[in-house]
C-alpha cells in the first residue's frame, strides 16, 4: 500500500467520522507544513498558529477533497494560501527566507565548494548564501513560491502546478525566471574566484 493509498484511506475514515484518522494525517505532515509556512511567516509562534489554522481548514474542507491530486499537495495548497492570507492581514512583506548552506548548495547545484575549510572558502560560502537568500527574497511572490516549492520542498512540477493553481508551463517559466535572477546575482560573486 503506497503513501497516497494510505492517505486516501485515512481521508475516507475522516469522512466517516473517525477524527483520529485526521490526527494521523497531521502527525504525518505537520513538520513539512510547519517548514513550508515558516518560509512565509518569520515568527515561529505565528508560523505554528498559521500551521494549525491550515490543518483546521483542511479538516473542514476534507469532504471537498476529490483525490485528483495527492493529499499532501492539496494540504500544501491550503497551507500556502493560509500563510499568504495571514501576511495580507498583517500587511507585511514576506520575510527573508532562512536557509542553511545545504539548501543553498541544492539550489545552486554546485558541490565543488564542499569540504574546503579555508577562511576564504568560508567567507565565499557566506557571501553566496547571503546573495542567494537576498535574490530569493527580492523575487516576486509567484517566482519565490515556485522556486521554494521546487528546490526546498522538493515538489514535482505537476505538484507545484496543483499547489499554485496554474499550468505546468507557467510553473516551468517561473522556476526558470527565478533561477535566472538568482544566477544573475551570483555571477559577479562567482566570477571573482
Amino acid at each position: 500500500m503506497g503513501s497516497s493509498d494510505t492517505d486516501q484511506t485515512l481521508v475516507d475514515r475522516v469522512r466517516n467520522g473517525e477524527k483520529r484518522a485526521f490526527d494521523a494525517l497531521v502527525l504525518k505532515y505537520q513538520s513539512r507544513v510547519v517548514n513550508l509556512v515558516s518560509r512565509f511567516v518569520r515568527n515561529p509562534a505565528d508560523a505554528m498558529d498559521v500551521t494549525q489554522e491550515a490543518f483546521l481548514k483542511a479538516y473542514r474542507a476534507i469532504p471537498k477533497f476529490r483525490g485528483e491530486s495527492a493529499f499532501y499537495t492539496w494540504l500544501y495548497r491550503i497551507a500556502v494560501n493560509t500563510a499568504k492570507n495571514y501576511l495580507a492581514m498583517q500587511s507585511r512583506r514576506p520575510p527573508e527566507i532562512d536557509q542553511d548552506i545545504s539548501e543553498i548548495e541544492q539550489i545552486e547545484g554546485d558541490n565543488t565548494l564542499k569540504d574546503q575549510d579555508t577562511p576564504e572558502h568560508l567567507l565565499l560560502t557566506e557571501e553566496i548564501q547571503a546573495t542567494v537568500i537576498a535574490a530569493i527574497g527580492q523575487l516576486p511572490e509567484d517566482l519565490r513560491t515556485a522556486i521554494m516549492l521546487r528546490e526546498v520542498e522538493g515538489l514535482s512540477y505537476e505538484e507545484i502546478a496543483t499547489v499554485m493553481e496554474c499550468p505546468i508551463g507557467t510553473v516551468r517559466s517561473r522556476i526558470f525566471r527565478a533561477r535566472e535572477a538568482i544566477d544573475r546575482d551570483l555571477k559577479p560573486l562567482l566570477s571573482n574566484e
